[in-house]
């Protein structure tokens, strides 16, 4: 007899969607993700697609995220490739793919010999990622598919993003997630955005509405059609959730409609693994429960011991359990559920004692295996009750997790032991300590916020744990937004309770000493800093002394202390103890930020290089992505700006919650969209700098935020506004004390103040500068005050432009591109008004160099002020032909159609005339093959 149909033979309400990925599969390379709710259908779709012939040509790689993983970085991804053994030796790989031979064994004999470790640790990671995409590249046309990456490990989705940042060309990334169990709601961890050239699709798969559950329904049942009446029902009951819909009809041997109105959906889908659970023979059933307990796909002798089957009888019962569509094979010779929602109906079968028994026999199951399942062990302990071994288990498998890299994972089973009752107050202590340290590393702000505030309030907890409890809350809360005040009032807290440990008191004490957040005046700082110093120089705990030297140096560098040059060398390039090396990493980092505030770039990136070198594998990730945050501000300040939108972009989407990176990332984005003339833009970027709530920001960012918008408001001509965020920069200022900060607000502020006849104004400020950096080591305040006096001496002193050439030979040597041509500019610009015929030629190559730069509000206006001075001067680099292609001009032109600009709106930001406007317009709506304004904004 042909058995009935568990699931549709055709695919119903998908087709739209099915099209949208043939499309990615035949636009290489390119990315797609399926989103969708647990039971929606993402893999039945993602079947299809690999039935289609379209995707015949292609060599497919599937890896599978469990949610029981064992700690395991890459694990998805590495399992995909594990049978493309084969398929290699048709072209010759590079010796960095040799880095794969100990993670993929399998294919070991295909690959060059492991190369020499690099001496950057930092590289390492990079070297698996490029080798990984070699390996895929060398595979021909492929599709790379990752199901259920909402359970992946943060390594896998790292991997995945540098796969999809720049993909080979033959190459398909094709993942699934559910958008509830994601981080943040995103599977790979932060927003993607498809590079350009790559071709990138979001499936979002939604329930199925009625007209689809009947077509679904008549399909699965193998007739014309059922009633409309029933399949409303069918749809109202199953929320139109394909597996839902499955599942219920699957338990229905006749087709008796009146079953609908008995039975609510979430016990009607228990109901209906438990009636095919009662047709299997007792043997079938208990491999059925030992596969819901286990959790994750397992061997059938696994399944065997956990269910008490004997070993002859296992495979007879397993096929059966087969052939019902109780279970499926997952992978070679390992069997689990077709989905989650199956496995957990199985799993509420259960009575109590026979789930804890399940339990007991999967423990004593797994008990033997290497290296230990700690993941697979902790859950199976907790579920049984066993309380002590579901704290050892969960705290190795915490602790294994850390070791790995992957503190997330580390986070979260934290967490969870210390939402356990019963905790001894020793448990407890260890625990919150633990879960404190891990989190003032990791990026995970929020649920570790509430749980460690709801342990302030334990009993349980002793005073000393509570007091490092509370300093690791502070750590948290001073790279919140809003959350600065609260932080130092926690960390003073702290302080006060941490006095019979005076090491770990001092390291409250060295983040209070940090200069950097608020308007907490640097006097306050330097009480504590020091406090600091003068435990540094009798601490003979190297741990407790780099902890503290890891803040200390870089606060002390910050402010423009000179004294503390020859201290650097107190710090080792790096250590084989993992806590030390984090440490170090913080440090170096925290110079490499402390020295682009000043203006050390040179010395800046040294740092920043050692620094995100140690990094690597010490799991501090909060680190990695400060460092990540000072990379780019380097690159500003430098005119390193091909990619810095994007790369800016990315690192705000992906630390969002983070206040010294998300303001910073908005800093940079700022300045760029001022310096291209995209001033709602830039006013949305500069008022998450820190500029609205001074007192819960990165000092520095905000004051760069300042000048930032005074700059904006000055080119717009409202000398009012200009003034006004000088002001109120310049009050953040005074109260802070830290001059060695004015690199960029000192500037700003006296052309501005100069603009609007406030002269006085002007003069006080550089005189304040010069007071205020008088002993200090920060050259690009130096330049700064170089520039001051430059811009007070225009129009009344006939050294200005000679005070103007020294300021610029000062920003050349510090390699600030954007500030030097800015001078440029003026200098041009004094030459022209002094009648110099060469000026105008200078100022034409001044233009020239806004544009390499991507200035392009800025290279507008100086060909806007050499067309006013009646001379025709080309472009150095010549004209030329753009065919089809779009010309500079125009792209400045489409970026700002885009933006909903209007053609007056343009013509303001380019110095063009409507008319001239109007023609850029046309050609390139022509070029671009659309039909109107509406269509490119489509």
């Amino acid at each position: 007899m042909t058995p009935p149909r568990t699931s549709s033979p055709v695919l119903v309400g998908r087709g739209d969607e099915l099209a949208a990925l043939l499309g990615a599969v035949a636009a290489q390379p390119s990315v797609a993700l399926v989103v969708g709710e647990a039971g929606v259908g993402k893999s039945r779709l993602v079947r299809e697609l690999l039935h289609r012939p379209e995707v015949a040509p292609l060599r497919v790689l599937t890896g599978f995220c469990q949610p029981l993983r064992e700690p395991f970085p890459y694990g998805a991804v590495l399992d995909a490739l594990r049978t493309v053994g084969g398929l290699l030796g048709r072209v010759p790989l590079s010796p960095v793919t040799g880095v794969l031979r100990p993670l993929l064994p399998e294919i070991a004999d295909r690959l060059p010999g492991p190369p020499p470790r690099p001496e950057d640790p930092r590289h390492e990671r990079h070297h698996l990622f490029r080798a990984v995409r070699e390996v895929v590249a060398a595979l021909g046309p492929a599709l790379l598919v990752v199901e259920d990456l909402h359970w992946a490990d943060d390594g896998c989705r790292h991997l995945l993003r540098f796969l999809m940042a720049d993909p080979p060309p033959n190459l398909t990334v094709l993942v699934t997630y559910r958008r509830e169990d994601a981080p943040g709601g995103m599977g790979l961890g932060s927003a993607y955005r498809p590079p350009a050239g790559v071709t990138g699709v979001v499936v979002e798969l939604a329930p199925l509405d009625a007209a689809q559950v009947h077509d679904l329904t008549a399909a699965i049942l193998d007739v014309d059609g059922v009633s409309t009446e029933f399949a409303a029902r069918l749809h109202e009951r199953t929320a139109g959730i394909p597996f839902v819909v499955e599942e219920m009809l699957r338990a229905l041997r006749d087709p008796d409609w009146r079953l609908l109105e008995e039975v609510e959906v979430p016990a009607l889908l228990r109901d209906a693994m438990a009636e095919r659970l009662d047709r299997l023979p007792t043997t079938g059933r208990r491999i059925a429960q030992a596969a819901a307990v286990l959790g994750v796909p397992a061997s059938e002798e696994l399944l065997a011991e956990v269910g008490a089957v004997e070993q002859e009888r296992a495979r007879p019962a397993l096929t059966h359990a087969l052939h019902s569509g109780v279970l499926h094979e997952a992978s070679d010779m390992r069997y689990g559920f077709r989905h989650a929602l199956a496995q957990q109906a199985v799993y509420d079968t259960l009575t109590g004692p026979e789930r804890q028994r399940l339990h007991l026999r999967a423990l004593s199951a797994l008990g033997n295996v290497t290296p230990r399942p700690f993941m697979q062990l902790a859950e199976h302990s907790r579920r049984a009750g066993r309380l002590a071994d579901w704290l050892r288990n969960g705290e190795a498998a915490a602790d294994r997790a850390l070791e790995v890299g992957d503190p997330s994972t580390a986070t979260r089973l934290y967490q969870r032991l210390l939402d356990e009752a019963s905790l001894t107050p020793s448990d407890v202590d260890r625990l919150a300590v633990k879960l404190g340290q891990v989190a003032r590393g990791g990026i995970d702000q929020h649920d570790p916020r509430t749980t460690l505030e709801r342990l302030l309030n334990d009993r349980r907890l002793s005073r000393a744990a509570r007091g490092e409890v509370r300093m690791n809350l502070g750590f948290l809360l001073i790279r919140q937004f809003e959350g600065t005040v609260q932080a130092r009032m926690q960390l003073e807290h702290a302080v006060e309770e941490l006095t019979d440990r005076p090491g770990m008191a001092m390291r409250a004490r060295a983040v209070l000493a940090q200069p950097f957040i608020g308007a907490t005046p640097l006097a306050e700082h330097q009480r504590w800093m020091r406090v600091v110093d003068s435990y540094i120089e009798a601490c003979e705990d190297p741990e407790v002394r780099y902890s503290l030297l890891a803040n200390e140096l870089g606060s002390r560098v910050s402010i423009g202390d000179h004294s503390v040059v020859s201290e650097l060398d107190r710090l080792p390039a790096t250590s084989a103890d993992v806590e030390t090396r984090r440490h170090l990493a913080r440090a170096n980092c925290n110079l490499a930020d402390a020295c682009a505030l000043v203006g050390h770039f040179d010395l800046a990136r040294d740092f920043l290089d050692k620094g995100l070198r140690l990094t690597v594998g010490a799991g501090v990730p909060f680190t990695e992505s400060t460092g990540q945050s000072t990379r780019i501000h380097l690159d500003w300040y430098s005119g390193n700006w091909g990619s810095l939108v994007t790369r800016a972009g990315r690192l705000l989407e992906e630390y969002r919650e983070l206040l010294p990176v998300a303001s910073e990332s908005s800093l940079v984005l700022g300045c760029l969209a001022v310096a291209r003339g995209e001033w709602d833009e830039a006013e949305r970027h500069l008022e998450d700098s820190g500029v609205r709530s001074v007192e819960n920001s990165i000092t520095p960012v905000a004051l760069g935020g300042f000048a930032a918008l005074c700059r904006l408001w000055l080119e717009r001509g409202d000398l009012a506004r200009a003034c006004a965020e000088a002001d109120r920069g310049l009050d953040l200022m005074r109260r802070k004390g830290v001059w060695a900060w004015a690199g960029e607000l000192a500037p700003a502020a006296v052309d501005a103040y100069r603009a609007a006849g406030r002269v006085e104004d002007a003069t006080k400020l550089v005189e304040e500068l010069a007071a205020g950096i008088a002993d200090r080591d920060a050259p690009l305040a130096h330049v700064a005050l170089k520039v001051c006096r430059a811009l007070v001496a225009m129009g009344r002193d006939d050294d200005a432009v000679f005070l103007l050439q020294d300021a610029r030979r000062a920003a050349d040597a510090l390699g600030l591109a954007y500030y030097s041509a800015t001078l440029s500019e003026r200098i041009a610009l004094y030459g022209v008004e002094s009648g110099d015929g060469s000026a105008v030629a200078a100022l034409g190559e001044v233009a020239d160099r806004f544009d390499a730069l991507g200035a392009s509000r800025d290279a507008a206006r100086c060909r806007h002020l050499v067309r006013g001075a009646g001379v025709a001067t080309p472009s150095r680099r010549g004209r030329r032909g753009y065919g089809n292609a779009l010309s500079p001009r125009e792209q400045d032109v489409a970026r700002l159609l885009a933006q909903g600009r209007t053609n007056r709106e343009i013509a303001d930001v380019l110095f063009l005339s409507p008319r001239t406007v109007e023609q850029h317009v046309a050609r390139v709506l022509r070029k671009l093959g659309v039909a109107s304004r509406a269509d490119l904004l489509a």
